[in-house]
């Protein structure tokens, strides 16, 4: 397959690594080398089984529009965004496919279903700390945020703190807490690389090439 990776930060050359590890031609843009998504056009697009997303917010936005215009498919690991997330959609309901998540690793992925579980305790306060590098643009994290939406889509209506701390080169840290009067339990994710992230992001490629429409990674996953 041949894909093209949008960002040459940590986790998007990561995923340029593992794509071509697993045996695809990549191609990969910095956002000065696509800015406004100048470089999307139907030429460049040609022949690029999907496209891989890890820019910033304003820049996955562009990116999604152009490729979704032209009915290419991609694969957005950029948060901070989501507040579009219908429009989105909605595009690529029209043309195209779109594959979203806000964490592509699979241990995070098992994270969210213990975190439900741990949701359905009674009598429990509920919190969530995360820890990122210094350099991550959005806080709360898009994990913590799901987390946080996770826990409320159990228990309506309760309000849940969220820590964020930002810290060196801190590949990602996610916890939750549940508290009572007689005991507290954690659930804790702790990234000891981005290769995970990246691994993930190269399969959910792989499975959204040939499909149309949109999809959450965490609808998905269970299918790599």
């Amino acid at each position: 397959m041949q894909f093209l990776v949008l960002g040459k930060g940590k986790t998007g050359s990561l995923v340029a690594e593992v794509a071509r590890e697993r045996g695809h031609a990549v191609r990969a843009l910095d956002i000065s080398e696509n800015c406004h998504a100048s470089a999307l056009t139907a030429k460049n697009l040609a022949g690029v089984d999907a496209v891989i997303d890890f820019t910033s917010p304003e820049a996955a936005l562009e990116n999604m529009r152009a490729v979704l215009a032209l009915g290419g498919r991609i694969v957005v690991g950029t948060t901070g965004w989501y507040a579009h997330l219908d429009e989105m959609k909605s595009l690529a309901q029209k043309s195209g496919a779109l594959l979203y998540g806000t964490n592509f690793s699979m241990g995070v992925q098992k994270l969210f279903r213990l975190t439900a579980d741990l949701a359905k305790l009674d009598g429990y306060s509920f919190s969530i700390s995360e820890t990122h590098h210094v350099s991550k643009l959005d806080a709360p994290s898009g994990t913590a945020i799901t987390l946080r939406e996770i826990i409320q889509s159990v228990r309506p209506g309760i309000e849940i703190k969220i820590e964020s701390h930002r810290v060196g080169d801190a590949k990602g840290e996610h916890v939750v807490t549940a508290s009572s009067e007689v005991d507290t339990l954690e659930i804790r994710h702790d990234a000891h690389s981005r290769r995970g992230f990246a691994q993930g992001a190269v399969r959910a490629a792989e499975w959204v090439v040939g499909k149309s429409g949109a999809w959450d990674f965490r609808e998905i996953c269970d299918q790599l």
